[in-house]
């Protein structure tokens, strides 16, 4: 059994809300997200369903990552990781900093898109993260190439602190500060 959804954002679009990722139980509807065509960049897309369930089992044993589910209204809808940059993906290429957290987030695929959905997502991930008092920002490492995500995170608050190799990518490192995040303009908490 999984544990109950955690509210942690609400705006037009609906009452955003997360529980940890059941490699298990999520695996299935899990692979159908990644390995979409329009999630190229979570870089999964040849993925088995054994690959999620070991990369999802993986993440919920390492102390130093965690994945969640994310929910609108109630039906299963994005994907959050949070990561301590000092410890995960970002080790020897950032300096981390005391305070600074990573985060990863896929929206689910859709046949009916939503106008400012994907804000409201990125919104609600912030939220949640910024919601831990010890983050003092949020660091976030796409693609390069991703330039509507880089886009997006402008929107929200995150500046670019400049391209970094990673052994899959070359991705654009920014930050996002506590002070500096701007959630969506549709928030009404």
């Amino acid at each position: 059994m999984t544990a109950a959804h955690r509210p942690v954002y609400r705006d037009a679009n609906g009452e955003f809300a997360i529980r940890p990722v059941d490699p298990e139980l999520d695996a299935t509807m899990l692979h159908a997200w990644v390995t979409h065509p329009k999630a190229t960049f979570w870089m999964m897309g040849d993925a088995s369903l054994e690959d999620v369930v070991t990369e999802y089992r993986r993440i919920a044993a390492d102390p130093h990552h965690d994945a969640f589910l994310g929910f609108v209204d109630g039906a299963p809808a994005f994907l959050m990781e949070r990561y301590d940059p000092a410890h995960v993906e970002l080790v020897g290429v950032h300096d981390a900093e005391p305070g600074d957290a990573g985060m990863h987030f896929l929206v689910a695929p859709t046949a009916r898109p939503r106008h400012g959905f994907t804000r409201s997502v990125i919104s609600a991930v912030l939220t949640a993260i910024f919601a831990d008092d010890s983050v003092r920002r949020v660091v976030v490492e796409p693609d390069v190439r991703n330039t509507a995500v880089h886009r997006l995170n402008a929107a929200v608050g995150f500046s670019p602190l400049g391209e970094i190799a990673l052994p899959a990518k070359t991705a654009l490192l920014s930050a996002c500060t506590r002070d500096g995040f701007r959630p969506a303009p549709t928030c009404k908490e």
